[in-house]
């Protein structure tokens, strides 16, 4: 009994003590409001300008770096801490050097921005666009084996997470539906488009006659022109699928994540373009399915 009554002395006190607490939360104003709005959205930009470029595989570097560093200060690892504080300085510059090109693009952009549009309207409702169809892949399929046949040179670039927009800028623009008859148009010989590369976007080809980076790995076959260094090379700086058909052979290739297949034929081709669309679609609806769960 005497053992009871003294916890329910403790927890009368601590109810007195609770309630002798004073809970001041801070007023939040008008401009508070407008201020926590604009930081927000400057946010949410920023993100998804990083998610929709390049720039997003080496901030994800930078995030285990950031991870590393952390955890190195809670352990009290005094080494690696003092390595993080003494080169943080340097990497802010390095960073900007780095960032340069799409630090570049993205003020361009911000020029080019109408504002108004950009609030009133939802940019979720682009991310819901289907990124290529099956009939989209059938006309690029179809088309790959035509030209493969007579020989003719092409290399179509498929895009996915990664924007291409650098890429796309440095060609003709077409926004034009896919179709097998205009792929083999734009790379039938001596025509004004088959030089370069064309971008595949949301099942329409955005753009002709696209520079792409070439690629500097040493361990490609020396058989190889520059055409299949250049899908190498885009593939390298971006997550897209690129087509290769050899003008010297009629071979069909396929480049993805900074790797080449030689001599692919129509039914790989064709699975290949339909397990990365099926592997896109079932990761859109897990973070759809995260949305609605949080919402």
């Amino acid at each position: 009994m005497v053992k009871e009554g003294v916890i329910l002395e403790d927890l009368n006190n601590f109810w007195q003590n609770l309630k002798m607490i004073r809970f001041d939360l801070p007023i939040i104003g008008v401009k508070d409001v407008i201020e926590i709005a604009l930081i927000a959205f400057v946010i949410y930009q920023l993100l998804k300008w990083v998610r929709g470029t390049r720039a997003w595989t080496l901030f994800k570097g930078l995030l285990i770096i950031s991870i590393i560093a952390f955890i190195s200060m809670i352990l009290e690892l005094n080494t690696i801490t003092f390595i993080f504080v003494k080169t943080i300085n340097t990497g802010i510059i390095a960073l900007l050097i780095v960032f340069q090109p799409e630090l570049r693009s993205a003020l361009e952009q911000l020029g080019r921005r109408n504002f108004f549009s950009t609030i009133l309207i939802f940019e979720e409702q682009k991310d819901k666009k289907e990124k290529i169809s099956i009939k989209a892949i059938e006309e690029i399929v179809t088309a790959t084996e035509e030209m493969a046949k007579f020989k003719t040179g092409a290399l179509i670039v498929v895009e996915r997470e990664v924007k291409l927009g650098e890429y796309e800028r440095t060609g003709i623009p077409l926004n034009a539906t896919i179709t097998s008859q205009l792929l083999i148009n734009i790379f039938e010989h001596n025509t004004p488009l088959h030089d370069g590369a064309i971008i595949i976007r949301n099942n329409k080809i955005v753009a002709a006659t696209c520079y792409l980076p070439l690629s500097d790995n040493m361990s490609l076959s020396k058989e190889l022109g520059t055409r299949h260094r250049a899908a190498v090379g885009i593939t390298e700086v971006s997550d897209c699928i690129v087509i290769i058909v050899s003008e010297e052979t009629g071979n069909v290739s396929m480049a993805l994540g900074g790797n080449i297949i030689r001599n692919v034929d129509s039914d790989y081709l064709k699975n290949k373009l339909v397990y990365q669309k099926k592997t896109a679609d079932i990761k859109k609806f897990k973070i759809w399915k995260g949305r609605q769960r949080n919402g």
